[in-house]
């Protein structure tokens, strides 16, 4: 099986710190694996990541970090929604979605340990038994089924006996 470019990044950056970890110098380890000296630094100081592409691209995000820092500062649950209407008129010329990533990658909003996890509050699930999800009450049936494959007493029988289950809880 041929090797991708990603494996020969990983292969290169594991060998790299091997050596440097047995002591070789950074000029050693260029001649051994045949690059500059300056990519072997990059790769032992973490500066490059094996198989990560540097952006050659501004990032769009970096004139507005210190007004989302502020906002978050200002209220910490601010929804992104609202602060990229805030931006928008600032100069920010993405859509919502890039906004949003970008947010979400560079770590800007603050941790609120209230908000991290749903566990043991409400949501919007409602309880029921299995079979209830495929009818629903009038007006409006919804079947996930389709009423042709069932007979049409069979399925008036199904119906009656969600209705009366219904009318008894």
């Amino acid at each position: 099986m041929p090797k991708t470019a990603l494996d020969i990044y990983r292969s290169f950056d594991v060998e790299a710190s091997a050596l440097s970890r047995r002591g070789w110098s950074i000029s050693a380890i260029a001649r051994h694996l045949d690059c500059d000296r300056k990519t072997v630094r990059a790769y032992l100081s973490g500066e490059r990541t094996a198989g990560v592409r540097r952006s050659s691209a501004p990032d769009p995000m970096a004139p507005f970090v210190d007004y989302v820092k502020a906002r978050f500062q200002d209220d910490p649950h601010l929804w992104a929604s609202a602060l990229f209407d805030e931006v928008v008129p600032l100069g920010y010329d993405r859509a919502y979605p890039s906004f949003a990533r970008q947010l979400r990658l560079a770590g800007l909003r603050p941790h609120c340990e209230a908000c991290s996890g749903v566990k043991g509050r409400e949501s919007i699930e409602i309880e029921h038994l299995a079979g209830d999800e495929i009818l629903c009450r009038k007006p409006h049936r919804i079947s996930y089924v389709d009423p042709g494959i069932m007979r049409r007493g069979a399925r008036a029988a199904v119906l009656r006996a969600v209705d009366e289950r219904l009318d008894a809880a």
